[in-house]
């Protein structure tokens, strides 16, 4: 067989063996071509919320299909975009009451940088720095890569990049240092905007906060009259045990950007929310105050449609029973771990279960993560840890015996890689 032409993200072709095709996918699992039933146990990279090819959603999909393709978004509006907006609005915390759309949690996080930069200019105020939490990861654009950890990711694009303001991640015991350390940005009176992953900082470790530390940076943010941004493109829908995690924190966000789950994972669509003031700053009969920001697929009708139908199965289907059975089963299983010396920092949020694997070299270029992840394979499981970091954050439909099956494979895998470590 010829080598593929295609060129798979995160991916060093020149270690990786070839792909494996998928042939179907559904529910908990996908099939692969030599038959291979595998536990999706990260859910795709996070987006697959209820299971692969929820039929509601499905079903609005192709009934989609026969009415629309793609619609020009900047010079008309579509039936399912005005829908998914007002629903959105509705779940939503309080105080956002607009809704921009783009195609992906990066493409979410740069909209809402540019509105927030946007706003202080409209309003003629200068303020041109953003804050950021140390170990975040916001994408892999300009301008997410430069709110992101420096590092490894992005080190060959440092020429692109532009300077923000850092705070130290808000490790158990010591929140108040961070709190702190905003306060004393804040002071400056140039910061516009605090971006933030909301209680767990996804691809930079699953590194999880107190939600009081949240609440306390947004207070700050309040008082300086800086905007804060909430990137709940991971940790929105369900996946932190409430349906946005900041509502843990019982705050509202000036911008909230949101993606994976938002159609349930079937097709890619981000979404924007801000507030009225932020909306009410470009709003004006002067052109040169317009928000600037589009691409060719902004507000894709079927898309939308998906994620209507999205909205109605959080609506009409037990979906927090189903996450809260899933919690439980996940808690009962990591308590395993607890004790094992292999391990450190066994922890949970909501569906997100991690922990640590104690090995010579760490981070993300650990050995041991491509390791384990081909013998998780070879099991039956698709689990992709971040280096020496483990995790699982399973799609909502899976059983008790799906999660103690994964269980049962962790404790396995580990114990082979660091015998040999």
């Amino acid at each position: 067989m010829s080598r593929s032409p295609v060129w798979h993200p995160f991916t060093q072709h020149g270690l990786e063996p070839p792909m494996k095709r998928i042939v179907s996918a559904e529910g908990a699992f996908l099939t692969d071509e030599d038959g291979n039933r595998l536990f999706d146990a990260i859910s795709s990279w996070w987006v697959i919320t209820h299971g692969h090819r929820h039929p509601a959603i499905m079903a609005a999909i192709r009934a989609a299909t026969e009415t629309f393709d793609q619609v020009i978004f900047a010079e008309f509006s579509h039936e399912p975009a005005e829908t998914l907006a007002r629903g959105l609005i509705e779940l939503a915390p309080a105080g956002l009451s607009h809704v921009f759309y783009s195609d992906s949690g990066s493409t979410a996080v740069e909209v809402a940088l540019k509105m927030a930069l946007g706003y202080f200019h409209n309003c003629g105020e200068k303020r041109d720095r953003i804050v950021v939490l140390e170990h975040g990861y916001h994408g892999d654009t300009i301008g997410t890569m430069s709110t992101g950890e420096r590092g490894v990711f992005n080190a060959a694009y440092e020429p692109l990049l532009f300077g923000v303001d850092r705070l130290a991640f808000p490790e158990a015991g010591n929140g108040q240092h961070t709190l702190d350390m905003f306060e004393s940005f804040c002071r400056s009176g140039r910061i516009a905007a605090l971006l933030i992953e909301p209680l767990v900082l996804g691809a930079g470790g699953m590194k999880m906060y107190n939600p009081h530390v949240l609440a306390g940076l947004r207070e700050i943010a309040k008082l300086h009259g800086c905007l804060l941004i909430a990137d709940e493109v991971m940790t929105g829908w369900g996946r932190t045990g409430s349906l946005f995690a900041c509502e843990q924190a019982g705050i509202s966000p000036d911008i909230l950007c949101t993606s994976k789950g938002l159609t349930g994972g079937s097709l890619p669509l981000a979404a924007t929310l801000c507030s009225a003031a932020i909306f009410e700053a470009h709003f004006s009969t002067d052109r040169r105050k317009t928000f600037f920001h589009s691409s060719s697929y902004t507000a894709n009708p079927i898309a939308c449609a998906a994620a209507v139908a999205n909205l109605d199965v959080w609506r009409d289907e037990p979906v927090m029973q189903r996450i809260g059975q899933l919690q439980q089963a996940l808690s009962v299983n990591l308590k395993r771990f607890a004790h094992y010396r292999r391990f450190t920092d066994v922890r949970q949020m909501g569906t997100i279960a991690a922990l640590d694997l104690a090995v010579p070299a760490g981070g993300y270029l650990a050995e041991a993560g491509p390791r384990m992840r081909y013998l998780f394979r070879d099991r039956g499981f698709v689990i992709r840890p971040l280096g020496n970091v483990l995790y699982l954050m399973p799609p909502y439909c899976s059983t008790l015996e799906d999660i103690a099956h994964a269980f049962d494979a962790i404790d396995e895998v580990t114990g082979i890689v660091t015998e040999t470590a």
